[in-house]
């Protein structure tokens, strides 16, 4: 179904290809998942399916890129529209209409469908992904996973033979990531159709996909193989096999059912041990703050870290409710944040999470209730001195960027954060290594993006930092470095609040909990008491080795030792 021949790409100004010596085929009815570092080039390989590489992205396209027998070379996207669906990291950018059914009905009115199709296959697909309760909403007022599952629909509805996903969960709560899988398999085990699709979280996706390929590293030729025979010899992989090759188990496990059945051995080593408790948050906030010893921190040892009210915490809600046009997005919510505190805000799509960030930041005002940073009211307080008492990293990093390299862009934050020059740039090499200066912040993949927005807004070095989805788009590489650099913060005082559907980087960071549904608070409590006991928001290392309540492969590691 899918035909790569000898397939290179290489953009404008860049003295490699991106991607080099891609040469396999895809059969029709398989799935097939895109595993590799962030930057390696699956975006890029994505788009050559379905035609958006080169026609819409420019570029020199090698090879010979065949999808159901059509050349992309000469069937540009719209001529492919009818075989292959696509959906990016960025869902905004997709939609053309206003509303959810209008949205999924869309692509089969391009299409010239009947009517009577068009509407039995819209119903069809809001039962599939949950949305029927959301048709009539508009998609703006959604949020980022709600709108995530618009877009696999609206691809969805007019029955190609392939889909191409970019990032499919990225956005989505662990059940809703799960009923969007199953979707896509029984897409292919019933209607046989063709999925390729990237993703980061390789936990979420490994146990469903037929095959692996392997972008080891930036214009290296794939490995294509099984999950085991891949996992094995991948750079990134799953908390379940860094447990199994941590554990010495062969074959590998790919699920937490087969990891479970293969624990006994372990459980018994760690019998009577008990996992590393997290660090102790700071009891008020340092004035100024310990300088990290690491010269990406060096130009924050030149000022005092902003504290307007040294004795206000770094984040105060009470009794805070908000109503969105006609949704009651936050309702009667209570919390208060310490200072070295990190609280991570868990729940559904729409559970009103990024709702509670943007008021923290002055974005949304409360229509009860009161908010408070650093003593001071966000929506009253003007941006220059708020910018000293919170910073937010959205969703879309696209939001903070507007230069035209990456030096240019750290250069501003640097100005408008009144740090010492060097200051953002060095963060972006600490976080982000090989990042060329001249690099246009378009040109990176969404987790380089990701990373930069975070640089910029580190730079001001907020006593209040909040973070709305911050592993969108991050390889665990990735991850692992942006928690090493967060919990430097922590420790120097910092207060993190970060919106978060990766259960994973929860236990590994977060001191608490906060259960939001419906715009309520359900549970607020350590990391371990709130998450252990949630089927759908454990992490892997904890299904395995329950009724212990280990969280990480790092703790098990520690353990063992």
């Amino acid at each position: 179904m899918i035909r790569f021949e000898n397939v290179s790409v290489t953009y404008e100004g860049c003295p490699e290809a991106t991607v080099r010596d891609v040469d396999f085929e895809i059969p029709e009815g398989e799935l097939v998942l895109l595993a590799g570092p962030s930057g390696v080039g699956k975006s890029t390989l994505l788009g050559t399916v379905g035609g958006l590489v080169p026609h819409f992205t420019g570029g020199t396209l090698r090879g010979r890129v065949t999808v159901a027998g059509r050349d992309t070379r000469t069937h540009k996207p719209r001529e492919l529209a009818d075989v292959v669906g696509t959906v990016g990291q960025d869902p905004l950018s997709h939609f053309v209409t206003d509303t959810v059914e209008e949205e999924l009905a869309y692509g089969m009115e391009s299409l010239g469908l009947p009517p009577a199709v068009m509407r039995r296959r819209v119903e069809e697909t809001l039962d599939l992904l949950g949305l029927a309760g959301l048709r009539d909403r508009p998609i703006a007022t959604l949020s980022g996973g709600q709108q995530q599952r618009v877009a696999i629909g609206s691809v969805l509805t007019p029955h190609p033979r392939v889909l191409v996903l970019d990032e499919p969960t990225s956005a989505l709560d662990p059940a809703a990531a799960e009923e969007v899988l199953a979707v896509l398999l029984r897409l292919v085990h019933d209607l046989g159709t063709t999925v390729l699709l990237a993703e980061h979280r390789l936990e979420r996706v490994l146990q469903y996909a037929d095959r692996v390929a392997l972008l080891p590293a930036p214009g290296a030729a794939p490995v294509l193989g099984t999950p085991a025979g891949i996992m094995a010899v991948s750079p990134v992989c799953p908390p379940v096999v860094e447990l199994g090759r941590l554990a010495g188990w062969s074959p590998l496990p790919l699920t937490v059912r087969d990891a479970r059945r293969r624990a006994g051995d372990l459980r018994e080593r760690l019998a009577g041990r008990e996992p590393e408790p997290a660090p102790p948050t700071a009891a008020e906030p340092p004035s100024p703050p310990p300088a990290p010893p690491r010269r990406a921190f060096s130009g924050w040892r030149r000022r005092p870290a902003p504290a307007p009210d040294a004795s206000a915490p770094p984040a105060e809600v009470r009794s805070l409710s908000v109503r969105r046009a006609r949704v009651q997005a936050l309702r009667d919510v209570d919390l208060t944040v310490s200072p070295g505190e990190t609280v991570a805000l868990m729940g559904r799509n729409g559970a009103g999470k990024s709702t509670l960030l943007n008021t923290l930041v002055g974005l949304v005002e409360p229509s009860s209730g009161t908010v408070r940073a650093g003593g001071a009211l966000p929506h009253r307080t003007a941006p220059r001195d708020l910018v000293r008492r919170v910073g937010l990293v959205p969703q879309e990093p696209r939001d903070l960027l507007y230069a035209d390299t990456v030096a240019a862009e750290c250069a501003a934050a640097d100005r408008d954060a009144q740090a010492a020059p060097g200051t953002c740039r060095a963060l972006v090499r600490d976080l982000l290594p090989g990042i060329a200066d001249g690099t246009h912040p378009r040109d990176l993949s969404e987790g380089q993006r990701l990373t930069l927005a975070l640089a910029i807004v580190l730079a001001a070095r907020p006593p209040l930092l909040l973070l709305d989805e911050p592993t969108r788009g991050l390889d665990y590489a990735a991850k692992t470095r942006l928690v090493g650099l967060l919990r430097g913060l922590a420790a120097a005082g910092h207060a993190i609040v970060l919106a978060t559907h990766d259960v994973e980087l929860a236990a590994e960071l977060a001191h608490r909990v906060v259960l939001l549904a419906e715009g309520e608070v359900i549970a607020d409590g350590p990391t371990a008491e709130v998450i252990v006991s949630s089927p759908s928001f454990a992490p892997q290392v904890t299904k395995i080795l329950a009724p212990q309540e280990w969280l990480t492969v790092a703790q098990v590691r520690e353990a063992l030792r």
